[in-house]
């Protein structure tokens, strides 16, 4: 990566400080050329690609995140984790790859703090850990000493508009065919995967099938779905701000939507006691939802979400709780990255009818066989809205 020279840069920042203008108040093009001015003023005879340098580094650092911009503008980087003073990684294409950059713990907390500030949030060593996320929907987290005795540690996944296509993960016309039917018949669709999988992507993906006159409710816990259709209502969960205070939940927006009027609700992911009005949402009649989990396989999404039900703090037993699960739910989508870093769907399983109190399974209807997802079952449930059957 290029570095400014130094002596230049030094010598900007002064000219800025004493500057007659607020340069947090201009934008990247107008404050670059007010900064090109004063460089032309400090050093006339400064080679243009030294002032280039010069002159993006500064922008970088006023309105950007200084040192990080340069990689939070590659497309192929999706992720950026700094783990302390000098040591970045990136992920790129599915793969982690160090990074060489020159960054010092006051610099990781500085950049952190600006990123915090405006959302009425606070970093330092009495708070020191937080989540947040950036003017484009890419989530940040901060973890400051004494909690990484190895220096601040910065998280970034940015939020990356990827070509949200069914066959992006690995389906051919037959899975592709099934999934857009699952949807359009009204299936209430559970997405299951571990970090980094692709479960927003698929989720994504999976919502393009849905009817454009349908009224959407959207809710998550940080903006990453972006559905095609004109309408749709986003809801996004808040935390509480330096005061501990002003906290609305993903399950507050659960009960929100109901009073909505959707036709559909898509929870971008259930990780919480929001499972169980979800659960009974589903189960009043909003049929044709979607939602996402972090589990390792289809039979964990559905005993993870049993798990989460049971953790909302209301006292129903057991059996009730997967009597809901079994007749919410109509499908379970696991979606996985191999080690090509290609993320792809592995299984397709269909929910079974449950009595009593045992467990909630699950019966697979299509199946990775090596590069192909194969049928290996037939649905039967039927479709929860007029349609015809598979």
């Amino acid at each position: 990566m290029r570095h400014a020279p130094s002596h230049l840069r030094d010598a900007l920042h002064r000219r800025l400080l004493e500057a007659p203008f607020d340069p947090e108040q201009l934008g990247r093009h107008e404050l670059r050329e007010r900064l090109a001015a004063l460089l032309r003023d400090e050093e006339p005879l400064c080679p243009p690609t030294a002032a280039a340098v010069v002159l993006d580094a500064l922008v970088d650092e006023v309105r950007g995140l200084g040192c990080l911009e340069a990689l939070l503008g590659d497309p192929d980087v999706s992720e950026l984790m700094v783990n302390g003073p000098g040591r970045v990684f990136v992920e790129r294409r599915g793969r982690l790859e160090a990074v060489e950059l020159d960054i010092d713990a006051t610099e990781i907390v500085r950049l952190a703090q600006r990123i915090v500030a405006p959302l009425g949030l606070r970093v330092d060593r009495s708070a020191p850990l937080v989540d947040a996320r950036l003017d484009d929907g890419s989530r940040v987290h901060v973890v400051l000493p004494p909690l990484a005795p190895d220096g601040p540690c910065l998280t970034i996944r940015r939020f990356v508009v990827r070509d949200a296509s069914l066959d992006a993960f690995g389906l051919d016309e037959g899975g592709s065919q099934f999934c857009e039917w699952m949807v359009r018949s009204g299936w209430n669709v559970l997405v299951a995967g571990g970090t980094s999988a692709g479960k927003t992507t698929l989720c994504n993906a999976l919502a393009s099938s849905i009817d454009p006159s349908e009224r959407v409710v959207t809710i998550e816990e940080t903006l990453e779905l972006r559905l095609p259709q004109p309408h749709v209502v986003r809801l996004e969960a808040r935390p509480p701000n330096g005061e501990g205070i002003g906290a609305v939940s993903v399950r507050e927006l659960v009960r929100t939507s109901l009073r909505m009027r959707p036709d559909r609700i898509v929870v971008g992911e259930v990780r919480g006691g929001e499972a169980l009005d979800m659960l009974q949402a589903l189960n009043t009649g909003h049929d044709g939802s979607l939602s996402t989990v972090h589990a390792n396989a289809t039979a964990a999404a559905l005993s993870r979400l049993e798990t989460l039900a049971l953790c909302a703090g209301v006292a129903l037993p057991l059996a009730a709780v997967r009597g809901q699960l079994a007749t919410a739910l109509d499908a379970v989508i696991h979606v996985a990255r191999i080690t090509t870093g290609a993320r792809v769907v592995t299984e397709i399983a269909e929910v079974t009818e449950v009595t009593g109190a045992r467990a909630v399974a699950t019966r697979p209807l299509w199946r990775r066989d090596g590069a192909r997802l194969v049928a290996v079952g037939s649905p039967r449930r039927p479709p929860r809205r007029p349609g015809p059957a598979w």
